[in-house]
């Protein structure tokens, strides 16, 4: 049920994945169904018009309540879609006979987990293109400041701090370019009681025009057909989901390392009551690389849960696999989420401290001479991306 995220810092006031985001979803994807039914001439437009506002009304300002209510009565059914169903159907008696005729409870929430995973993903691409730019900014700011080069965690070679930016910015970069592009194939779920559309069927002699309006509505392609057992949507979501917490796991990782007061390369941006310690009022914890190192080490356990729940797919609907998707996805969402909200702040305002770093490095490599090719390598990361931005741009410009 929806949470205050006690046991989540960061993540209070998240309105995109938690439980109240998931039941509108559930009723957009109702509503959206009555309104592809009127679209196609099989209900009055009337009936579309009052199953919406019963709708709005039910995820308005007691939504979180209602929440709490559908959760608790899930169990008798097994999903929250039935106990939902019969809310909205009390609320508009007349309409009962187009509320969810055809449908089955997994369209019905599978297109609504699509509807969180993508607003999910959109959130976080914004973030993603937040903190690639202030990543972009550092490697230009530092690209030829000296800083000691550690492999296997002992000193190896100069570099610059900049090719350490570069190489935080590479791997956001491909993962804000992941997520987008999953973001924008996700698809409707439908086929009906066992995937072959008998349900729809019922309803009209064109049962794709039917599905194709109801996609239409939600702004969600149709694929060629049902993929009830077939969960490639969510393994490639949860991947994608997955590597934004892992690139801001590597940015983390080495904040934290930077930090060190013994290193003091690096300090995270200050913020009021930010990093305080109940024990040790001298403490500037770096709260914010901690909560990312904190997503990084659970996202891919989520993803595996998702990975083996696909897996042990069977018949025409699964008998638990599926059901064990459901908080896997909606908890990685939130990861994601929170983790590009913090990573962009943190690299927005990341102090550098370009003196300890050159001090690190004759500390450690006392002949040190140069810092080799790294600052050519920020150029050429900042060259190639800025080339893809301006491809992406003009192709952008040729669809139109």
């Amino acid at each position: 049920m929806p949470d205050v995220g006690l046991l989540w810092p960061g993540a209070a006031g998240d309105d995109v994945t938690d439980d109240v985001a998931v039941l509108r979803a559930l009723l957009a994807a109702e509503v959206a169904w009555v309104r592809a039914q009127a679209a196609v001439g099989l209900v009055p437009g009337a009936a579309a018009d009052a199953v919406e506002a019963a709708a709005t009304e039910l995820g308005g300002a007691t939504a979180e309540g209602l929440a709490r209510e559908v959760a608790a009565e899930s169990a008798g059914g097994g999903n929250p879609v039935i106990p939902l169903l019969a809310r909205l159907r009390a609320a508009v008696p007349e309409h009962t006979t187009t509320i969810h005729t055809g449908l089955t409870s997994q369209d019905v929430l599978d297109t609504a987990l699509v509807l969180v995973l993508r607003d999910a993903a959109h959130a976080a691409v914004r973030d993603l293109g937040r903190a690639c730019t202030a990543a972009a900014r550092l490697a230009r700011t530092h690209r030829d400041a000296p800083a000691l080069g550690r492999t296997l965690g002992q000193a190896a070679v100069p570099t610059t701090l900049g090719a350490r930016f570069a190489g935080w910015l590479g791997g956001l970069r491909a993962a804000r370019q992941h997520l987008g592009d999953v973001a924008e194939v996700l698809p409707l779920a439908f086929g009906g009681a066992a995937g072959e559309l008998s349900g729809v069927a019922r309803l009209t002699d064109d049962p794709y025009a039917l599905v194709d309006a109801w996609g239409g509505e939600l702004g969600l392609p149709v694929p060629p057909g049902p993929w009830h057992t077939t969960r490639t949507p969510m393994t490639r979501a949860a991947a994608a989901l997955a590597e934004t917490c892992a690139a801001f796991g590597h940015v983390a990782g080495d904040v934290l390392q930077g930090v060190r007061p013994e290193v003091g390369e690096l300090r995270e941006p200050a913020a009021p009551g930010r990093g305080t310690s109940s024990a040790m009022p001298h403490k500037r914890n770096p709260v914010l690389s901690v909560l990312l190192r904190r997503s990084a080490i659970a996202a891919p356990h989520l993803a595996a849960t998702v990975q083996s729940a696909a897996g042990l797919a069977a018949d025409e609907r699964s008998d638990g696999a599926w059901h064990a998707e459901w908080p896997a996805l909606q908890q990685l969402a939130r990861h994601a989420v929170v983790t590009a909200r913090l990573g962009a702040e943190l690299l927005e305002g990341l102090e550098v401290d370009t003196s300890a770093a050159a001090r690190n490095l004759h500390a450690a490599l006392p002949d040190a001479r140069g810092v080799g090719m790294a600052p050519a390598v920020v150029d050429r990361v900042l060259a190639q991306l800025a080339a893809q931005d301006s491809a992406t741009d003009e192709s952008s410009l040729e669809e139109s």
